[in-house]
């Protein structure tokens, strides 16, 4: 790919997530133009690709010949299949997060993005969200003995576009967990170990241990009530406290910013970045555990 080409993205997906996120987000990024999209639903692929200049397919192989890269936004046990083939195909990969549901799964998606060779990013927002990244590298250097993460969600009311049958069997620990813990990890290093208990239906409580000594927790659940929806995350040690400023983020501009820096990895030939296929498989795994130990442990 030369410094002068587009790099043609193709869209998995037709859901809210897909249409509100991943479509425009991908038109608005430099260097990249939404190709096609293809979904078990062919007519909503098409409404979405001609929004944006592209073309709806039925077939997933005369799609993946439209395309050099795909961006996905289907549920974590659909996704890994998708992706493994379009990687075999040699196309670059915007993952979503969990970019699967167990650790084997993980280990093959890893493995096929390695052997292939092409770019592939997971697209935990806050790792592409312009003021987050900027926070994190505010509070990068400084000694931080532990923090905080709350993602108290109501995506499962009934009127909610993320009320969909996978976050209704695997809850927040799934959906918004990986974003709390890739935010904890990228601010106090590496997680060694988790212990998770379980609340209330749908509230699961980490404990992180991170590598260095410091400790963090995160309160996760998709069950909150509307009022007490949203997200905070805090950390403390000598320099007192800070705040993440998540009232800044934009998720459709994160989308933007990823698929950006997938142009510029697949353009320059450089694999390292925080939010590579190994980042995505260090999180999964640290979910699969605290899965492991509450699936183990008697529910209220």
């Amino acid at each position: 790919m030369t410094q002068d080409t587009t790099l043609r993205f193709g869209l998995v997906g037709t859901g809210y997530w897909a249409r509100e996120t991943h479509a425009p987000g991908i038109a608005a990024a430099a260097g990249a133009s939404l190709a096609a999209v293809w979904g078990r639903d062919h007519a909503a692929a098409s409404a979405i690709a001609a929004r944006h200049g592209g073309v709806g397919c039925d077939d997933f192989d005369d799609f993946l010949a439209r395309v050099d890269a795909v961006s996905f936004a289907v549920p974590p046990d659909v996704q890994p299949a998708l992706a493994i083939r379009s990687a075999a195909a040699g196309k670059h990969l915007l993952l979503e997060k969990p970019m699967a549901l167990d650790e084997a799964t993980g280990d093959r998606l890893v493995a096929a993005v390695e052997s292939s060779g092409v770019a592939a990013l997971v697209f935990f927002t806050h790792l592409f969200s312009p003021p987050a990244v900027s926070w994190f590298e505010e509070v990068d250097g400084a000694r931080w003995l532990g923090g905080d993460a709350y993602w108290l969600g109501s995506a499962l009311a009934d009127d909610n576009p993320f009320n969909t049958p996978w976050r209704r069997r695997h809850g927040g620990l799934w959906d918004v967990g990986p974003h709390a813990v890739v935010d904890l990890w990228r601010t106090l290093g590496p997680v060694a170990r988790v212990t998770a208990e379980l609340g209330a239906p749908d509230v699961t409580h980490l404990v992180l241990h991170h590598e260095g000594g410091a400790s963090s927790t995160s309160t996760l659940t998709l069950s909150a009530p509307d009022a007490a929806d949203g997200f905070t995350m805090m950390l403390w040690g000598a320099r007192g406290r800070t705040r993440m400023p998540i009232d800044d983020v934009d998720s459709m501009v994160a989308l933007t910013v990823a698929a950006e820096e997938l142009v510029a990895m697949a353009r320059t030939g450089r694999r390292d970045h925080r939010a590579n296929v190994r980042m995505g498989r260090d999180v999964l795994r640290i979910l699969a555990d605290a899965q492991r130990q509450l699936d183990a442990g008697s529910r209220p």
